[in-house]
């Protein structure tokens, strides 16, 4: 079991990380605003990061409906979404509201 200084070095130690991790980019980023690699960056990075999720969400989906099931309605919700609104975070939890919901029902 720790001890209370050693939690205490562990919060400290796990904190500065956090933190560091946070404040990297913009240290890194500042004075290359009109910077080509970063163009292309904010261009292709929203398309890359919806790829992992989708390839995330269809790891381990078999034959069975209680796998496919909820990964395609969470998919076409998360898309549909995305297309009405163009609202990311409504895209995002709606979607991952219907997947949790198909989820639920198909126990």
């Amino acid at each position: 079991m720790l001890t209370d200084p050693q939690i205490a070095v562990a919060v400290a130690v796990v904190a500065a990380i956090t933190f560091a991790c946070r404040i990297a980019p913009f240290a890194l980023l500042r004075g290359r605003r009109n910077s080509p690699l970063l163009g292309f960056l904010s261009a292709a990075m929203p398309l890359g990061v919806m790829i992992v999720l989708v390839a995330y969400t269809l790891d381990g989906v078999s034959t069975d409906p209680a796998t496919w099931a909820p990964a395609a309605a969470g998919i076409a919700s998360t898309a549909a979404l995305h297309l009405w609104r163009r609202s990311i975070g409504l895209s995002l939890i709606g979607g991952t509201a219907v997947y949790v919901g198909v989820s639920l029902a198909l126990g």
